[in-house]
């Protein structure tokens, strides 16, 4: 079973992207929904998907539950709650008992849009960490390098807890290596209740110019740090179109795995997220 582990479907005519304001982001401001994708994965060898979040909205989550139940490859939602609301774990009970409300596997929010780069330390976030906790789901970890201390002192806080940290914390490829980055990764890996995903690089690096060399530094850090176990493979895709093809940017982590080895590749690109999100339905 290989699994991209990171995909999203959107469509701005119908919700509120703010995320999405800025110029640049204009070729990925339109919807893309299961058709564009289902003809993608068929192409690269895909068998499944992991949907995630978009925007902070419960109704997101809902919508998204209902395109699994309807998409026989989305074998897992990461999803959205309000992690300051006391009464999240209620709103996580409705969502399990949801037709194919197994199918939610995890909860992500955008802890990088944050002003707080503690946030996640706060009582009423941590609070609701412990509901998701709880309720057997996975916590995505959306963090940049300035969130990173705070991401280590919260996988510390829940060490029986699964966290997997999104596009190994969005490296600042196209400024350069960053030693912050690359200590606090480690750190974060110290912890052995985090996998890590390789994703999103490409659009950290220069869209108009990367390649498998410019990408290689960091994968082979983060496969250094967590060890071929925890590593993921996602696409990112639709984002990742700001930097190239579905074909392209799959071929280009593929390479940079393999290159580690192709027991390492095997791993990213399927066993590992089962294994972080408890996947019922491969």
């Amino acid at each position: 079973m290989i699994i991209d582990a990171h995909q999203h479907f959107w469509d701005p005519a119908r919700a509120d992207y703010s995320w999405m304001e800025a110029a640049e982001l204009a070729p990925i401001r339109r919807a893309f929904g299961p058709a564009d994708l289902a003809p993608l994965l068929k192409q690269n060898g895909i068998d499944a998907s992991i949907l995630v979040q978009c925007r902070s909205s419960v109704a997101e989550t809902e919508e998204f539950l209902r395109i699994a139940a309807a998409t026989s490859f989305v074998v897992g939602v990461v999803g959205w709650v309000d992690l300051t609301d006391g009464a999240v774990g209620e709103t996580l009970d409705r969502l399990r008992a949801a037709p194919v409300g197994d199918r939610l596997v995890g909860i992500r929010h955008q802890v990088h849009d944050e002003a707080d780069p503690d946030w996640l330390l706060r009582e009423d976030v941590q609070r609701g960490l412990a509901a998701v906790f709880a309720h057997g789901l996975t916590y995505d970890l959306l963090v940049r390098t300035r969130e990173l201390l705070a991401a280590i002192a919260t996988a510390q806080a829940f060490p029986q807890a699964r966290f997997v940290l999104d596009h190994a914390a969005k490296p600042p490829i196209a400024e350069g290596f960053s030693r912050d980055w690359a200590d606090r990764i480690a750190a974060l890996a110290a912890c052995g209740n985090v996998w890590c995903k390789v994703s999103g690089l490409a659009t950290e690096a220069k869209w108009n110019d990367w390649d498998v060399e410019r990408l290689l530094p960091y994968v082979e850090h983060v496969a250094k740090c967590f060890g071929e176990d925890r590593l993921i493979f996602g696409s990112d895709w639709p984002v990742c179109l700001l930097a190239g093809s579905y074909v392209e940017i799959k071929g280009a982590l593929a390479e940079c795995l393999a290159k580690l080895g192709p027991h390492v590749r095997d791993k990213a690109f399927g066993a590992n997220a089962q294994r972080a999100y408890r996947l019922v339905s491969t």
